[in-house]
C-alpha cells in the first residue's frame, strides 16, 4: 500500500505488502511486510519573512514618477 502524496525516488523496491506512509518521501527500499516513514522535521524561523521583505524592499527599484505630481506614472492597459 502506498499512502497519498508519497514519494519514490527511484531506484527503490517496496516489498510484498509493505506499506508507506502517506505525504512519506522513500529513498530506500522498504522491506516485505515493513512499514516506510520518511518525512524531514519542521524548521520554523522567526523572523525570516519580515527580513525577506526588508531584503527585498532594499533591492526594489524605484518607481518613475511625473516631474509635477511626483506620483508614478499610469500604466498603459491591456486590451
Amino acid at each position: 500500500f502506498i499512502g497519498s502524496d508519497a514519494t519514490l525516488v527511484a531506484p527503490v523496491r517496496v516489498g510484498d505488502g509493505a506499506y508507506i506512509a502517506a505525504g512519506s518521501t522513500i529513498t530506500e527500499t522498504v522491506p516485505a511486510d515493513g512499514l516506510g516513514i520518511a518525512r524531514g522535521r519542521q524548521v520554523n524561523k522567526p523572523g525570516w519573512a519580515a527580513k525577506k521583505r526588508r531584503e527585498l524592499a532594499a533591492t526594489e527599484k524605484p518607481k518613475k514618477t511625473t516631474k509635477k505630481s511626483k506620483r508614478p506614472k499610469a500604466t498603459k492597459r491591456r486590451k
